[in-house]
C-alpha cells in the first residue's frame, strides 16, 4: 500500500480534534481554542520560542480530548475545582501516549488540572509541569471569563483574574505563569480576541500555517480510532459502535472487491462517520423510547456535523462526503443532504449498510440488540423501501452469519488496537 497517496497536514487533524470535542460544549464550542489562545498569549509575556508557542496552542486545543459527554463537560465547566476532574485527563493521556504524532502532549493533558504545589513535587520535566499548569491556568481563566465575553468582558477582567489566578498564585498556579497572565491582561486586544468571530479567525490563521508533520494514511487510521473511542464513549448504548461499523465497512469493502487502500479509506471514513453526534444532547442518545418530533430533527443533524468538522482538512474530501452521508438513501431520502443516486459513492453505500447493520444487533435503550434473521429482515425492508442499496444489502446477507459476528466485536477481523484502547493503563 502506498501510504504516501493520502498525507494530512498534522495542525488540521489537531484542529478538527478541538472542533470534535467541543461539540459536547452544545452552547459552547471554541473552548480548547481560547484556552489555546491565552496560553499564548502568556507564553509570549514569558518569552516562548516560536517552537513553544505551537505547543502551547496546540496543547490548548488538546487537553479536553477526553471529554465525550455533556455533564462531564457542564461539571468542568461549573465547578472551579471539581473532584473528579482528573477523569478526563486520564482518558486524554490515554488515548494520546501510544500516537507517536501527540504523544508529547500526553504528560500535560495527564496533569493539566493538578495542583501546581502537586506538580512540583512529581518526576516530570519542567517543561512537561509547566505546559501542564499553563493550561490549567488558561482552562480556569476561560471558565470564569465566558459568561462575559459578548457583555463586560473589560468591565470585569480585574475582578477575574483575581479570583482566578491571584487568589490560587502558588498552590494551584505556578507563581511565573501569574505574573505573566497579569502583563497579559492589561492589554483591552488580550480579552477581546476571545469573542467568538475573532477566536475563530485567529484559529483560521492558526491552522493556515503547515506544520512538517505530515500524517500517512496509516496514521491517519490510528488517529481516526482515538476520535472513533471519544464518539463512542458518548453513550454506554453507542460503546464500540463507530470500531463496529468500520470493522463491518471495511470487511464488506473487501468482499466487494475494492483495493486494500480504498478500504483503508473506508474503514477511516466509518470510524469518524459519528463525530457529529459529540453535540448531541446526553438525554437523546439514552432516551427510552421513540424521539418526538423536535428529539428527531436534533438528531438528524448530526450527519452534518460530521461534515462540518472534516470537510475543512485538505485532502479528505472523500472521506469527508463518506462519512457524511451515511444517513442517505439511494432513493433520495434520508438526511441531511440528499445527493442525487449518482453522486451517492458504493463507498457510503458500504457505510450505510454497515452503520444499519451494527445498530440492529447493539442494544440501544428502547429495545434489545436484533438476532440475525430480524437484522436481514430489516435490512431487506430498507432495500426495498430504496433507503438502503438492494446488491450491497444482498452482499451482506451472503456473508450474514460472518457480519453478525464482526458487527457484534466476535470476529477476528475485529480491530485489536482499539480494544487495547479501552483497557485503562
Amino acid at each position: 500500500m502506498d501510504d504516501s497517496a493520502l498525507c494530512i497536514d498534522l495542525r488540521q487533524m489537531i484542529l478538527a480534534i478541538e472542533n470534535a470535542v467541543s461539540l459536547v460544549g452544545m452552547n459552547d464550542t471554541h473552548h480548547g481554542k481560547r484556552v489555546g489562545y491565552i496560553a499564548c498569549q502568556i507564553g509570549q509575556m514569558l518569552g516562548f520560542s516560536e517552537e513553544d508557542l505551537r505547543y502551547a496552542f496546540e496543547l490548548g486545543l488538546l487537553h479536553d480530548c477526553g471529554v465525550s459527554t455533556s455533564q462531564m463537560h457542564a461539571n468542568l465547566a461549573n465547578y472551579f475545582d471539581w473532584h473528579d476532574a482528573h477523569i478526563h485527563c486520564e482518558i486524554g493521556y490515554r488515548l494520546l501516549k501510544d500516537f507517536e504524532p501527540l504523544a508529547k502532549f500526553a504528560l500535560p493533558v495527564l496533569h493539566h488540572h493538578t495542583h501546581w504545589q502537586q506538580l512540583r513535587q512529581l518526576p516530570l520535566s519542567r517543561q512537561d509541569a509547566r505546559m501542564a499548569n499553563l493550561i490549567f491556568l488558561s482552562d480556569r481563566i476561560d471558565v470564569r471569563a465566558l459568561p462575559h465575553y459578548h457583555s463586560d468582558i473589560l468591565l470585569t477582567r480585574d475582578e477575574i483574574v483575581d479570583n482566578v489566578a491571584r487568589a490560587h498564585s502558588g498552590t494551584l498556579f505556578d507563581p511565573e505563569l501569574v505574573d505573566a497572565l497579569q502583563q497579559a491582561h492589561r492589554s483591552e486586544a488580550f480579552w477581546i480576541a476571545l469573542e467568538d468571530r475573532h477566536i475563530q479567525r485567529y484559529t483560521w490563521d492558526m491552522g493556515q500555517v503547515e506544520t512538517p508533520h505530515q500524517l500517512t494514511l496509516a496514521q491517519l487510521r490510528q488517529l481516526s480510532m482515538i476520535l472513533a473511542y471519544v464518539v463512542d464513549q458518548k453513550s454506554p448504548f453507542t460503546a464500540r459502535h463507530s470500531v463496529g461499523v468500520a470493522d463491518l465497512a471495511k470487511y464488506l469493502a473487501s468482499a466487494y472487491g475494492l483495493s486494500e487502500q480504498r478500504c483503508l479509506k473506508i474503514e477511516i471514513a466509518a470510524l469518524l462517520h459519528d463525530l457529529g453526534k459529540l453535540h448531541m444532547p446526553d438525554s437523546i442518545l439514552e432516551k427510552e423510547g421513540p424521539l418526538d418530533d423536535t428529539e428527531r430533527s436534533i438528531m438528524n443533524q448530526h450527519s452534518f456535523e460530521t461534515y462540518e468538522i472534516l470537510r475543512h482538512i485538505r485532502g479528505l474530501d472523500e472521506i469527508a462526503h463518506w462519512a457524511a452521508y451515511h444517513h442517505e438513501g439511494i432513493n433520495g431520502g434520508g438526511y441531511p443532504f440528499h445527493p442525487r443516486q449518482r453522486d451517492l459513492s458504493v463507498e457510503a453505500r458500504l457505510i450505510a449498510v454497515a452503520d444499519v447493520f451494527q445498530a440492529l444487533v447493539q442494544d440501544r435503550p428502547y429495545r434489545k440488540g436484533m438476532p440475525l434473521e430480524a437484522v436481514i429482515a430489516e435490512l431487506d425492508r430498507q432495500a426495498t423501501s430504496g433507503r438502503l442499496d438492494p446488491g450491497l444489502v444482498d452482499l451482506a446477507k451472503e456473508r450474514g452469519a460472518r457480519c453478525f459476528d464482526i458487527a457484534r466485536g466476535q470476529d477476528s477481523a475485529c480491530n485489536p488496537e482499539y480494544l487495547h484502547m479501552l483497557t485503562p493503563a
